[in-house]
């Protein structure tokens, strides 16, 4: 799936993974391909990429907002 991260300073990350982890207010939410449309607030945490040579990157954020549809999750982070 193809994943972006943005804060309101400049764009984290933009490419492909097979799966993302972020932090939601009720606790760990984790999406894969094929995921059903979803919009949701974030809290501290990180958010967690699973790449899709099983390598595993790391973003922390204060907060935000995500999106998945369409194989695409969007993270607008604070």
């Amino acid at each position: 799936m193809h994943v972006h991260i943005i804060t309101p300073d400049k764009e984290l990350f933009k490419g492909e993974a097979k799966r993302v982890t972020v932090p939601g207010v009720d606790g760990s939410m984790g999406f894969l391909d094929n995921h059903a449309p979803l919009i949701t607030v974030l809290r501290a945490g990180d958010v967690k990429l699973t790449m899709t040579d099983n390598k595993t990157k790391l973003f922390p954020l204060k907060g935000g907002v995500v999106e998945v549809s369409n194989n695409t999750v969007i993270v607008l982070a604070e």
